[in-house]
Formats: structure tokens, C-alpha cells, sequence
């Protein structure tokens, strides 16, 4: 952690269309500004590499330069960046690759919170690539993208074959461009839906008071304006879209106001924080939200045998809502991965909250994002991340304590944050 050129990463492999989300410890990397230039130095392998032979790779390198009829096609450093890729690919981890400049770029604006694009975050499951979730109001939200869409086809083109640097590097573009997506939603219906692509600026907290009316069966009719009457509940609401670069200042700088009103009208039920679509981000800001809820040494994440990480990170931190008698309920859906799953985890397993809703994404495990100096970067798996009750929800997720489903008929109706507000009552 002392050194400053590195980060810890947590991947999802999701991109805001921008660029995909991948989860860091946070520590600023130094960019140099030079070319890449193609220079072979040597075709002996380095130092620490053994039994490989590179000679045939230089032998096919060299015949495609010499032989092949079309020497437009030969685009050497596209060549390099194939092989690379193809190395990383080898190994088999969706979240172990290589990003070439453009796509690296892409994704540290995606973290940044502003980038241009349809504003959803993709990723691969089953060896497709997926809709994770869409974004708050973006265009992708507005003109009916899901999360869990499978994306097929972009502007007519099959995706069969591409990575997912490609799949993003054709649907970003200008803002007042349109891209059209060929999706298969949940119900395996295919849709084509055209969006119009526009700058997207994103927040990563909202909190705020609301209001739900409630009986014995149930609650409805949530809403952000205040009501009265004994069928009355008022709740705080904490809506965390992901965990970027602004996510800690944004959250300290709204959620002391929060507690003060929590603590001052004892109407307000509890808590209920919404990580629905939240596609993870920097595990040192998961570290940090919960810390909000849990008492100072508690674990955050378990602990696991690894060599480069530090496994088992606790709370460091006093947190404004950590008094036992502020109830708290997380939201979670498939879109929630990464750092949303540190969280849920880890007040789940200290008994602070409930989850409601549907079993999260499943991504467990830890990368290491590095720059490599010609504007490309690498992101390593280097350790896997479980529960503090030992649970890894790799390709599995979060089972949620209740579990509900919105209701696809009447989408105005979030009957899943209406459930939340009802468990507080209980």
C-alpha cells in the first residue's frame, strides 16, 4: 500500500459505455506522455522467463510482414496490442486483461464520473457480454436498456468474436451520435433499441428523506415529499451508484446531515441504502461506506490465504450511523457487484442489515491495475475477497434475506424499496 504507483482493483469488467468498471484501492498513477514505438531490443525471452521458446513468435511476425499480399492490413502496433490481448486471454480470467490506450482512458473517466457515451456499464457472464446496469436517467435507462440484457448485435454488426474493448469502442461515441444495440432481455426477446449518446455526468450519492405509506400487509405510495396520518413512515434514503474517484467526498459531505435529522426526529424509521446497479468500483471506498455502519475493528472482508493483498481489511474509521438502534436495509439486484457486494457482505454478516431484493452479480475476487507507460494498462487478479463470515460469491452472488422482484408490468411501482421500508417496521 506504500507504494504510489500502484492500485488494488476490484474488476466487474463493466464500462459506463465509456469505459468498464473495475474496482481500485485508490492511489494515483503518474502517466508519461511518449509514443509507442516498436523496437526489438531482443527475441531472447527476459530475465526470470523459462522453458519458453519466442521464436516462433518473431517467425510468424516476420512472415506477415514478408508474405502477406495486403500490407495495408498490417497495422504493427495493433499486432502488438493482439498479441498481448491474446496472452492475457490465455489465462482464462474475464478479469485479468490488458487495455490499450483508448480503452485504459476510458475506463479512469469512467471512475472520474463524466464521459460520453449511453450510460451503462457492461460486462461478461457466461461468456456473453451483459448489460450489468444501466445508469440513473441516462439515455441507455430512458430508451429501455435492462440490466442483464444481453447485447447481440451493435449497428447491425454480430458481436460473435469480439472482446468486450471492441464491443465498447463501437458503441461509444460524440455526444448527438445514435448506436443501435441488438439486446436479448430476461425474457429472451430480442429487441433492437437506438440511443442517442450524450455526455454523462455522474453522482455518485443521493440521501435524502422520504415517505411510504404503511399497513400490517405491506407499503406503498413512496415518495420524496413528506406525508401525515398514522399509515405514515418516514425513512432515509441512500442511493450509491458506484464507488469512483468523488464517492467518499460526495458521501461524507451529505451523510452527517443525514444522521443529524435521523437523531433529531425519532418518526424516521431507519435506513435504507440502495446499491441496486452499482457495479463496484475501489475496494478502499467499500472499506469506507461500511465503515459508516459498523463499529470501529470490525472486519470488513475475510480473511484469505493471499500474498499481495492484505486480505483482511476492518474498520478504521468512526461512522455517523453505527448505533444499532438505526435500523438498515440494503437493496441489491443483479446489477449490484464488486465493492456493492463488499458492503451488503459485510454488514450482512455482522448482523447490521438485511439484504432485500434479488442475488447480486457475484465477483469476487481482487485486481491490481497498473499503467504501462505508453498510455496502456493491466489489470492482474491477485487475490480473491470473501465475507467476513467466510462466503465467496464468485459466479454465485448475494442471496438476498428477502427476496423480491419489481414488478416488469408496472414499472413505476418499486415494490422492492417499498419491501425495504416495510422490514423497517418489523
Amino acid at each position: 500500500m506504500k507504494n504510489r504507483t500502484l492500485q488494488i482493483v476490484l474488476i466487474v469488467l463493466i464500462t459506463f459505455l465509456a469505459g468498464y468498471f473495475v474496482g481500485t484501492l485508490k492511489i494515483n498513477l503518474d502517466w508519461r506522455n511518449y509514443k509507442p514505438v516498436l523496437n526489438v531490443a531482443s527475441k531472447e525471452p527476459p530475465a526470470g522467463v523459462i522453458n519458453v521458446d519466442f521464436n516462433p513468435f518473431w517467425s510468424v511476425w516476420q512472415s506477415l510482414l514478408t508474405n502477406y499480399y495486403d500490407k495495408s492490413k498490417l497495422d504493427q502496433q495493433k499486432m502488438l496490442d493482439g498479441a498481448i490481448n491474446g496472452m492475457v486471454a490465455s489465462i482464462g480470467d474475464p478479469f485479468t486483461l490488458y487495455l490499450p490506450p483508448v480503452a485504459n482512458s476510458d475506463f479512469k473517466q469512467g471512475l472520474a464520473g463524466e464521459f460520453s457515451g449511453i450510460g451503462a456499464e457492461l460486462g461478461i457472464k457466461d461468456k456473453n457480454i451483459i448489460v450489468i446496469a444501466p445508469l440513473d436517467g441516462s439515455p441507455a435507462e430512458k430508451d429501455g436498456i435492462k440490466a442483464g440484457d444481453i447485447v447481440l448485435k451493435v449497428d447491425g454488426q454480430s458481436i460473435t468474436g469480439w472482446d468486450l474493448a471492441k464491443v465498447v469502442s463501437q458503441i461509444r461515441g460524440p455526444k448527438g451520435t445514435a448506436v443501435t444495440l441488438t439486446v436479448q432481455h430476461a425474457n429472451n426477446k430480442q429487441v433492437d433499441i437506438t440511443i442517442v449518446r450524450d455526455v454523462i455526468t455522474v453522482k455518485s450519492v443521493a440521501m435524502n428523506i422520504q415517505s411510504a405509506k404503511c399497513s400490517n400487509t405491506g407499503c406503498t405510495n413512496v415518495s420524496k415529499d413528506s406525508c401525515s396520518g398514522d399509515s405514515c413512515t418516514e425513512f432515509a434514503y441512500i442511493r450509491l451508484s458506484q464507488f469512483g474517484d468523488n464517492t467518499n467526498q460526495e458521501w461524507t459531505s451529505l451523510v452527517k446531515g443525514i444522521s443529524d435529522k435521523i437523531n433529531q426526529d425519532k418518526n424516521i424509521k431507519g435506513v435504507v441504502l440502495d446499491l441496486r446497479n452499482n457495479p463496484g468500483g475501489y475496494l478502499t471506498d467499500a472499506q469506507f461506506i461500511a465503515s459508516e455502519f459498523l463499529l470501529m475493528g470490525t472486519k470488513v472482508v475475510g480473511e484469505d490465504p493471499c500474498s499481495q493483498l492484505d486480505c483482511s481489511l476492518t474498520v478504521q474509521r468512526q461512522g455517523a450511523l453505527t448505533d444499532p438502534k438505526i435500523k438498515v436495509v440494503v437493496l441489491i439486484n443483479k446489477g449490484s457487484a464488486s465493492a456493492s457486494e463488499i458492503v451488503s457482505g459485510a454488514l450482512k454478516d455482522n448482523n447490521r442489515a438485511m439484504l432485500v431484493g434479488e442475488t447480486s452479480y457475484g465477483k469476487g475476487t481482487v485486481q491490481q491495475a497498473q499503467d504501462l507507460g505508453d498510455g496502456a494498462g493491466l489489470h492482474v487478479t491477485i487475490a480473491k475477497w470473501l465475507t467476513p463470515n467466510g462466503t465467496w460469491v464468485n459466479g454465485k452472488g448475494l442471496t438476498p434475506d428477502v427476496s423480491v422482484s419489481l414488478d416488469p408490468k408496472n414499472p413505476s411501482e418499486d415494490t422492492q424499496l417499498e419491501k425495504a421500508v416495510f422490514e423497517l417496521l418489523k
